[in-house]
């Protein structure tokens, strides 16, 4: 193995706690609309799926109009599109892509993020120049868990084949079936928004802080 292996990423969850932003954006926007604002601990349990997804869970939550959809989605981009006050990084983040990328490994992003406010995010944390491959939730028809967008990260990263020799890092049931159908071994970050038991999940191993992860891509490429 003489080429360092891709590593892809997920974002919201993986990286980043943007949990914070998408609360208030949600609130500002049920606000706008005279519906009672959700707790955070309830808004995050709907982050996951995308936008489209974290709507349908939120109007079946408050019984709102389904008609009422599209300007609810609107207003919400509105005010998401560049929403980074509240988001951090996880701790370690930073040095350990940083190593990553040091020890030469591509570094690709796969999320189900807008491709708008994933740019803006990367920028705002200075991440972006790390990540030459980014697939966003309205890259493609098809979000995570469907295997499509990380295959096209791959394949954009000019990974090709049934088997591709890669990683995929991620937090949630959406990343862990979708690399699952791939198939790419999937490293799965235990502080993030998942809300299944890691042990029911399919998974090369498990992690709490980033600094481990440099070591467990070493472990998992020379299983």
């Amino acid at each position: 193995m003489d080429t360092p292996c891709p590593i892809i990423f997920d974002l919201d969850g993986t990286l980043i706690d943007s949990a914070p932003d998408i609360h208030a954006c949600v609130n500002a926007v049920l606000r706008q609309h005279q519906v009672p604002p959700l707790p955070l601990a309830r808004v995050r349990s709907f982050i996951g799926g995308g936008v489209e997804l974290l709507w349908t869970r939120i109007i079946a939550a408050c019984g709102i109009e389904p008609a009422h959809r599209p300007a609810l989605i609107a207003a919400f981009m509105a005010r998401y599109h560049d929403a980074t006050a509240l988001t951090r990084l996880f701790p370690g983040v930073v040095e350990a892509l940083g190593k990553l990328a040091d020890a030469g490994h591509p570094l690709g992003i796969c999320t189900n993020k807008p491709m708008g406010p994933t740019r803006v995010v990367l920028e705002h944390f200075g991440l972006a120049s790390l990540f030459p491959v980014v697939v966003g939730g309205d890259s493609l028809p098809q979000r995570k868990p469907d295997p499509a967008p990380l295959r096209l990260a791959l394949q954009l990263l000019g990974i090709e084949g049934d088997a591709p020799r890669a990683l995929y890092v991620g937090d949630s049931e959406f990343d862990a079936h979708c690399a699952a159908a791939v198939p790419v071994p999937f490293l799965i970050y235990s502080g993030g928004y998942r809300m299944t038991p890691i042990a029911d999940l399919p998974h090369r191993a498990a992690f709490d802080h980033f600094e481990n992860l440099p070591g467990l891509v070493a472990q998992s490429l020379a299983a």
